[in-house]
């Protein structure tokens, strides 16, 4: 039931017309406590969508009462209009409701640039739809309105001593860090404030959404929402809470890496030895955004001449000629020369892993990926925006 499995929300996805196949396009999360205990991550990018801009200034106070989402128009670079839209859409919301419209966070995902009088009309009437008919297990119905060219709904759940987590996600492309990747709602039942859901919330997101690079492409719409309703009556410790809550983002996280545009391979790029953990990073990502290297991937070619080209760029500490590389478990280059025959390296399945040993430290990372293949760049010049 991914939003709806933890107590005391409900939750609803209803088709409003903004998509032209007719799907659902409008989802709604509400929170009926009875904490509305809330925080969020936005995306990093300085081109910002209206609905960030109001949903940064509305979870300042920590508290969230609901969230409305809409699949079908990213309302972003739509002008004085666009957050006109935005703003509305939180007051129908908040009239329906009985609640402030400042405790109301909205998310849009679609094209950029699109927006007329037509749109808003259908996202206010998708809004009331929405509302009445909210369910304790519409949490499936929701997660279903947010997707745009996902293939299939992501869904989360994660359930410890008394109390659970619930999520959904939306994402195929425009995978790539900023606090925040994609469209994510993520609930619990566990009695928690603000500031540790915020602490955990940030924390969560770093070793998770925050290492998912599928195309290196910052979206202008990304937003993580994580909201607690304390139905459980349970404060959890929270370092557990934190634990399961990454667990959950992760789960998340290989949902929308598997279901990336016209992905044929999931490549695991996993970094050790490091001097530091931001070296870790950084090298991964050098990789991970390295289209020689993930055209190699979609030829099945375990190129790993390309991977030592691709981390030589980056400022992380390391001797290029002490580095080892291994694909899917065989060591094709060891101390920056040659190892094993590339032919050991099987390549076909779609799970891919790769391992570069800096030598250099005791620290780590994983960033995942996927790679460049024809039907990716055909279905990103099919799709305006």
């Amino acid at each position: 039931m991914s939003v709806t499995a933890a107590a005391g929300f409900e939750a609803s996805g209803v088709a409003a017309g903004l998509k032209s196949t007719g799907k659902p396009d409008v989802a709604v999360v509400v929170n009926r406590g009875p904490s509305k205990a809330g925080a969020a991550v936005f995306t990093s990018n300085r081109a910002k969508a209206n609905p960030i801009l109001w949903s940064q200034q509305a979870v300042q106070d920590g508290i969230v009462e609901a969230v409305v989402l809409n699949s079908g128009g990213a309302n972003c670079f739509t002008g004085a209009f666009g957050f006109q839209t935005t703003h509305q859409t939180a007051e129908r919301a908040a009239e329906l409701l009985g609640v402030s419209p400042g405790d109301v966070l909205v998310c849009s995902t679609g094209l950029i640039g699109t927006g007329d009088e037509v749109f808003r009309a259908k996202v206010l009437q998708g809004v009331g739809e929405g509302i009445a008919a909210l369910a304790a297990d519409g949490g499936d119905d929701a997660s279903l309105a947010i997707m745009t060219t996902d293939s299939v709904p992501k869904r989360a759940v994660v359930t410890r001593g008394g109390w659970t987590i619930g999520g959904m996600a939306k994402g195929a492309g425009m995978l790539a860090p900023g606090l925040a990747t994609m469209l994510v709602v993520i609930t619990t039942d566990a009695d928690l404030d603000a500031p540790a859901l915020d602490a955990a919330l940030r924390a969560a997101t770093a070793i998770t959404f925050d290492r998912l690079d599928s195309d290196g492409c910052m979206s202008t719409n990304d937003q993580v929402t994580l909201l607690a309703s304390g139905a459980s009556g349970i404060v959890p410790d929270e370092a557990e809470f934190g634990l399961a809550l990454a667990e959950l983002c992760q789960d998340l996280a290989q949902q929308l890496q598997a279901d990336a545009e016209g992905a044929s391979h999931d490549i695991t790029i996993q970094v050790v030895h490091a001097a530091s953990v931001a070296d870790a990073v950084e090298v991964g990502r050098s990789v991970a955004r390295n289209n020689l290297f993930k055209a190699a991937i979609f030829g099945n070619d375990p190129n790993w001449g390309r991977v030592l080209a691709a981390i030589g760029t980056t400022t992380a500490s390391f001797d290029p000629y002490a580095v080892d590389v291994s694909f899917n478990g065989v060591r094709l280059c060891s101390d920056g020369a040659p190892d094993r025959p590339r032919e050991e390296v099987d390549l076909t399945p779609r799970s891919t892993s790769v391992l570069i040993d800096l030598k250099a430290g005791d620290d780590e990372a994983t960033i995942l990926t996927n790679d460049l293949t024809h039907d990716y760049v055909h279905e990103n010049s099919a799709y305006s925006s």
